[in-house]
């Protein structure tokens, strides 16, 4: 039986699912005049970003794609392989960006909407602002399922025959078209560091100069820098997560399927090559049950409606996984288990990390407490809880591989054919796994995306002076938007890790084939590897290092603007005057673009050079030191950064009491401290955070797409 065509169907219903979504918002009130106006200058100033970014990386894919074609055809002595990997690059750069251009585009209008809707009722802000979202989330999924699917068809693999010799003819085409995850790859970090470094400058600019030093409210309209944070939040978090996001579920269906074409060739049944693609395309129908569930019944508690729609995603997803292994995988009711495992890995990362990050647990109210005593006690506790967050990680991915791999084990005792030919059934196992976990990927970038359209909707709001009420239910929903965006960040770093021991076994794999060779151990005790690992984690520390330097450097630009214009223009302050909100928004995105060049480059050169000079081992090494490192490191960033960001909020929303019941709200010296924290927090979570689950990736479809340079000659 073939599967191809449920892939197809899948993917475009989830396009048109996506275009109904977009078609219902768009169809919504628009609110008042004033609303409009705001929403109409962050809508111009996130598109003049954008297409100035956009047109930044395709040039730079462009030339990308020359070298690599260039060296795997003249270096490695395969002018044909070069061809089809830059094509392949090309194609996945392309449809990153498409996918990331057109989900920001949807949440700009999404952030009016929602504003407008917040002036009825929580539930019509909360299904306003979700389906916004989850535009980007099901166009995500669909383009990277028909991205891979019509890369695989071009290239021949529908020619698969059963014991063909891999690496040669249709049998090579999973690893020509990794060029197009290694593009998706590219485009995802230049879109997540250019966004990050963008919003998260204008972010601290605005809160230091406003509310630390003006004292003015957040999102005040006499704040220079309002429309370039608000500016911000698009471009950081919702085209860069889904460019983030879309390399994430492009390399892992392209790492799987390697694998699957390995097993078809010792089995000749053609399910474990495609099976990656349809458990996504369980993952896209499970998500639209969540997105709808979401718009039934009472909506009292945000987070909890959320929670169901959720919930209600996930026991779909199981029943669909155990579903699809038991009719594509010879009834192997052990992989079922792996991918329940994966699919449980994903709801255990969002719950720990709604832990760390929500403002109903210890964590945050720890580190708003702590606030009381000064901006030093906020940041020493955000950071220690930073790192602590690292234990539980690293033991709930060590249990996720762990259980897969026994359970993919197992499973070759049941289905025989799988142990011949040098098939590893307990990697398959893994792989499995990985694809359970990315089965809620639609819905959990839908949480994300929601929330820059709730932060843009509470500041449209205070900015056109909408009413306290209104402004009450869009700083909710900010809050909770907070949580969300956290909860994606621990979600990419989970899935991250799965996929990267994945990856990594690919890369070995190639290696072995390409060298001739039954085994291809990586030894720490040999001095190349440990040379190639020690730079690896190096890099994770230099590339964090750069791109939060560049958020100082940005931010610094706009606080000496709005400090500039508050001197110059005393009107400002009265009301009298117009900020020039142009200005700060040329600065950011001139910024944004100029800072995010070094840790780009770096991140795409460094690996490449490791590779050629010290060759294949040294760079397995480096893929799999860098990988660990970069997963805790992104941990510490981004959960000390939510943290900080909803102490802030708490104290917001007037929850921090001080002596005798006291409220410790805003313009207290408690308020005052959390701002300085979340500003410290701001390019960890947003920028450096995000940045490095993206470089993760990055290592393993560069070291695939460029192993024939590796090799020893």
């Amino acid at each position: 039986m073939e599967f191809w065509p449920v892939v197809l169907f899948s993917g475009i219903f989830a396009i048109l699912f996506a275009f109904w979504l977009a078609r219902d918002v768009l169809s919504q009130d628009k609110g008042t005049k004033a609303m409009q106006e705001v929403a109409a200058l962050i809508f111009e100033g996130a598109m003049a970003f954008l297409n100035r970014q956009y047109r930044t990386i395709a040039l730079f894919a462009i030339i990308a794609a020359v070298i690599i074609g260039g060296l795997i055809g003249g270096l490695a002595n395969d002018p044909g392989l070069g061809v089809r990997t830059s094509i392949a690059f090309l194609v996945g750069a392309f449809c990153s960006g498409l996918a990331g251009f057109i989900g920001m585009f949807i949440a700009v209008q999404a952030n009016l909407r929602t504003a407008a809707a917040a002036q009825r009722s929580v539930r019509d802000a909360i299904i306003v602002s979700l389906r916004g979202g989850a535009v980007s989330g099901f166009l995500v999924v669909s383009m990277s399922m028909l991205g891979v699917l019509l890369m695989f068809w071009l290239y021949g693999g529908f020619n698969l025959v059963p014991g063909q010799p891999l690496l040669s003819g249709p049998a090579l085409v999973p690893f020509s078209i990794v060029g197009f995850g290694f593009g998706a790859s590219f485009v995802a970090l230049f879109a997540q560091l250019g966004g990050g470094i963008y919003t998260k400058a204008a972010d601290v600019g605005a809160d230091l100069v406003g509310k630390v030093e003006a004292g003015i409210p957040e999102d005040d309209p006499r704040n220079a820098a309002v429309i370039a944070d608000l500016v911000g939040d698009n471009v950081g978090d919702c085209a860069g997560r889904g460019a983030d996001l879309f390399e994430s579920t492009a390399a892992e269906n392209i790492g799987a399927m390697i694998l699957g074409v390995s097993l078809y060739v010792v089995t000749g049944n053609t399910s474990w090559v495609f099976f990656p693609l349809v458990v996504r395309s369980i993952g896209v129908f499970a998500s639209m049950v969540g997105i709808l569930a979401v718009g039934v019944g009472d909506v009292s508690d945000p987070q909890r409606k959320l929670d169901q729609g959720y919930w209600a995603m996930t026991i779909v997803a199981a029943i669909g996984i155990f579903a699809v292994v038991w009719i594509m995988l010879d009834q192997n009711y052990w992989f079922a288990l792996a991918g329940l495992t994966g699919l449980l890995t994903s709801v255990a990362f969002v719950y720990i990390t709604q832990y760390y990050t929500a403002g109903g647990w210890r964590p945050v109210q720890e580190l708003a407490r702590a606030s009381r005593t000064g901006p030093a006690t906020n940041i020493i506790s955000g950071f220690a809880v930073g790192l602590e967050s690292t234990g539980v990680t690293a033991v709930i991915i060590a249990i996720a591989l762990g259980l897969s791999y026994f359970f993919g084990v197992q499973a070759g005792s049941l289905t025989p054919a799988l142990a011949t030919g040098g098939v590893n059934p307990g990697l398959f196992g893994t792989a499995v796994a990985t694809m359970g976990m990315l089965t809620t990927v639609a819905y959990v970038l839908s949480m994300d995306t929601f929330g820059p359209i709730t932060d843009n909707a509470g500041g449209i709001a205070e900015f056109s002076q909408a009413p306290a009420d209104v402004r009450h239910i869009t700083d909710v929903l900010d809050g909770i938007g907070n949580t969300t965006k956290a909860l994606t960040k621990g979600y990419a770093v989970g899935s991250a890790a799965l996929a990267a021991f994945l990856l990594f076994s690919a890369y070995l794999d190639e290696v072995k084939l390409r060298e001739n060779l039954t085994s291809f151990p990586v030894d720490l005790s040999n001095v190349t590897v440990f040379i190639g690992g020690f730079l690896g984690l190096m890099l994770i520390f230099l590339f964090s290092s750069l791109a939060i330097r560049a958020v100082g450097n940005a931010a610094g630009a706009i606080i000496e603007e709005v400090r500039r214009q508050f001197r110059e223009h005393p009107g400002i302050m009265e009301g009298t005057e117009r900020p020039d909100y142009a200005r700060a928004v040329d600065i950011t995105t001139r910024a944004g673009l100029h800072e995010m060049i070094l840790p780009g480059l770096l991140a795409v050169l460094y690996p490449i050079v490791v590779g050629f000079v010290l060759k294949a081992e040294a760079a397995a090494g480096l893929l799999m030191v860098g990988t660990m490192g970069g997963i805790l490191m992104a941990t510490v960033l981004n959960n000390s950064g939510g943290t900080w960001d909803n102490a802030k909020k708490f104290i917001e929303l007037g929850m921090l009491k001080g002596d005798g019941g006291t409220v410790l709200g805003k313009g207290t010296d408690a308020h005052a401290a959390s701002v300085v924290g979340d500003t410290v927090g701001d390019p960890f979570k947003d920028t450096a955070g995000p940045s490095l689950h993206v470089l993760i990736k990055l290592l393993s479809t560069i070291t695939l797409v460029m192993a024939p340079l590796f090799i020893t000659r």
